[in-house]
């Protein structure tokens, strides 16, 4: 018989020490967190300890739908884990580190920094947008003339 191949699947899944961001209305809106226990098939016990405190999260219990799980894992996180040990395992981890290079947090802070921006910033950001378009526009006449 052939040989099976099995391999793991890409899922993000519902795991002690995966890391969280909070959605929906919670009062943690935007925040990180980790799973400490699974409670039951809805509901999560998360804390989170980042050294950020626009980040830090009190322990408590939040309905699965209000997070979203992100792809890092905090590693040999045991389960209901007290806040000195998640505070170390974070740390060791590095996870304040990897969640600023992560794709989403950079566009959570592109969006959070073109919504403080002021009327005048978005005319000068406009001004920009059109210098660049026509940039573009004369190297690509340029292109199509020499060819």
């Amino acid at each position: 018989m052939g040989e099976a191949l099995i391999e793991g699947s890409n899922w993000r899944l519902v795991e002690v020490g995966r890391v969280v961001v909070i959605t929906n209305d919670h009062p943690y809106t935007g925040r990180l967190a980790a799973i400490v226990e699974i409670i039951d098939h809805k509901r999560i016990l998360v804390e989170g300890t980042s050294s950020d405190d626009s980040l830090v999260v009190p322990r408590q219990a939040v309905p699965l739908n209000k997070v979203l799980l992100s792809s890092l894992v905090i590693p040999g996180l045991i389960r209901g884990s007290r806040h000195a040990t998640l505070k170390k395992q974070w740390e060791k981890a590095e996870i304040d580190s990897k969640w600023k290079e992560t794709n989403w947090a950079k566009k959570r802070a592109q969006v959070a920094k073109r919504k403080a921006l002021s009327d005048f910033d978005r005319f000068k950001v406009m001004r920009l947008k059109t210098q660049r378009r026509f940039e573009e526009r004369k190297a690509l006449a340029k292109i199509k003339a020499s060819a």
